[in-house]
């Protein structure tokens, strides 16, 4: 297995809010997180960077994140501290009130697959040279899609696609959205929305095909971002799997 993370601030923002991370615990069970943080000039990277850091942290010093039951409720449990420590940040700081993040993270065990998300980064299953998404963006395009108020391709390019129902930071009370998965895939990819609005899953799923190192099969990812328009700042985690088998 192989494992990478790049982030990149695109060509239109003059700073990064996103963070990312991939780490391993003594167990050599794997955490892939993306955080896309918002709230206004410093204070969206303070928000995903306190998301990121945290999750890091609490993660690597588990030697494991025991059976699957354990690691659902491990993974609520410290989203909750997460959502507590931005409030604490903002009663600390009153020029932050508003701030706050999404969160996409996947555990990897030789047992289980496990998604998990709130806003509109995004988890994806690799598996057979084709992209599946996991995750489900909080939204309100997504809400009236669900609800048949608005069709696919007309949320694509309505005016309000990026306003969120739900973000770190946002209430005093959060839970996360938790996928199972199988684990007979090809990889996982995590990413922000910056690279989702700019790419569709055929064209990220083609790069992840061809015959690069990870490193740089993001790197050309990035690259074709900013290469029609980057709008956003970019962000990608990702695991690859030989034969899509835990070893």
């Amino acid at each position: 297995m192989n494992s990478f993370c790049i982030t990149d601030p695109g060509r239109v923002r003059d700073h990064n809010e996103d963070s990312v991370i991939t780490i391993q615990n003594e167990s050599g069970e794997y955490l892939l997180a993306v955080a896309d943080g918002m709230g206004g000039h410093l204070c969206g990277e303070v928000a995903s960077s306190i998301a990121i850091n945290h999750l890091g942290k609490r993660f690597k010093t588990l030697s494991s994140v025991g059976n699957k039951e354990d690691a659902m409720g491990w993974i609520q449990e410290v989203v909750s501290e997460i959502n507590a420590l931005i409030f604490k940040h903002t009663t600390e700081h009153p020029e932050s009130t508003g701030m706050g993040t999404t969160l996409v993270l996947s555990i990897l065990t030789k047992e289980f697959l496990l998604y998990g998300n709130i806003g509109d980064s995004s988890g994806f299953a690799y598996r057979n040279g084709k992209l599946h998404k996991i995750t489900n963006d909080h939204t309100l395009v997504n809400l009236l899609v669900k609800s048949g108020e608005l069709t696919e391709e007309e949320a694509k390019h309505h005016p309000r696609k990026n306003v969120l129902m739900k973000a770190l930071g946002s209430t005093t009370s959060i839970e996360m959205d938790i996928f199972d998965v199988e684990t007979n895939v090809d990889g996982i990819l995590l990413c922000s929305d910056g690279l989702t609005n700019m790419l569709e899953a055929d064209k990220i799923a083609k790069v992840l095909s061809e015959d690069l190192t990870l490193e740089n099969k993001l790197k050309k990812i990035v690259y074709k971002c900013n290469n029609r328009g980057g709008n956003d700042n970019i962000s990608i985690a990702c695991l690859l799997m030989n034969d899509g088998r835990i070893k």
